[in-house]
């Protein structure tokens, strides 16, 4: 409205100025105040127009201002519900991870227990291997003991033997070993019927007898030997008013395997053979 005004007057004072012409002067000196306000009025409309579009371009960017506000304002609110969210899913993590590092202290003092546990058990095993290969190892010894037993009780050796015949067996000139040709008993086959010679078949204590019959017109003089070893004998002397004669000895002997035992008679001597009168006799009474 005032910038409709001040159009106005401004029209009138330029066709005043158009119809006087020549009497500008007049006029000015007239209206010297009316020109003045009028160039006053068009330095301000001047003005207020620049203030007008000034003041269209900060209403305009004040709306701008206030739409970004309003989104900022949005985007603010959108940020601060999703910061809400992040701080809620960091508490719940958080829960978590202190859940977890409970559970995981847990299981680690679980674990030690059960590393405990196993070492312990560990150890009881290597003591009850200990004593099982001990148990193992004696049950051995006690099988091969039982074995050896059985052994020592399946080895029979047990054998008797006489000269035979029914004659004297002797003197000789040289010394002689007698060989008891009638076997009563020879379990084992240890007991040699053709040499006179017992050999001994398994490592062990044996306990041997010889006896013998005589006249007394004769030395009677055995000795028992042991690989070349005289041993034990027996020993009578001759007699003409003692016409008969019976002597005998016994020893036991520990042999070992292939050891031989014998009886040898005296050169100048002499012994009654038959069936039931000078013998030999031998027997395992425990083996080694």
């Amino acid at each position: 409205m005032n910038s409709t005004c001040l159009w106005v007057l401004l029209l009138l004072c330029g066709l005043t100025s158009a119809e006087v012409g020549e009497n500008v002067v007049e006029t000015r000196s007239c209206f010297p105040d009316m020109c003045d306000l009028l160039r006053e009025f068009g330095s301000m409309a001047d003005k207020l127009k620049v203030m007008e579009t000034r003041l269209q371009d900060s209403e305009s960017r004040l709306q701008n201002s206030e739409t970004g506000l309003k989104m900022t304002k949005t985007r603010l609110k959108m940020t601060e519900t999703r910061l809400q969210d992040s701080e809620t899913r960091l508490k719940m993590t958080e829960t978590r991870l202190q859940d977890s590092e409970t559970g995981l202290k847990m299981t680690e003092t679980r674990l030690k227990m059960t590393e405990t546990r196993l070492q312990d058990s560990e150890s009881r095993l290597e003591v009850s291997e200990a004593r099982l290969k001990i148990g193992e190892t004696r049950l051995s010894d006690s099988e091969h003991q039982i074995l050896d037993l059985k052994s020592k009780e399946r080895t029979k050796v047990i054998f008797s033997a006489a000269i035979g015949g029914s004659a004297d067996v002797g003197p000789f000139n040289t010394d002689t070993t007698l060989v008891y040709r009638t076997v009563i008993t020879n379990i084992g086959n240890a007991y040699n019927a053709a040499t006179g010679i017992f050999t001994a078949p398994v490592p062990g204590v044996y306990y041997f007898t010889f006896f013998c019959h005589a006249g007394g017109h004769y030395e009677v003089m055995l000795f028992l030997f042991k690989n070349g070893e005289k041993i034990v004998e027996i020993h009578d002397h001759s007699s003409y008013w003692d016409t008969a004669d019976n002597g005998g000895n016994a020893v036991f002997l520990q042999l070992q395997q292939r050891d031989q035992v014998y009886v040898r008679m005296r050169a100048n001597s002499h012994v009654w053979g038959d069936d039931y009168v000078t013998t030999f006799s031998g027997s395992l009474v425990t083996q080694m």
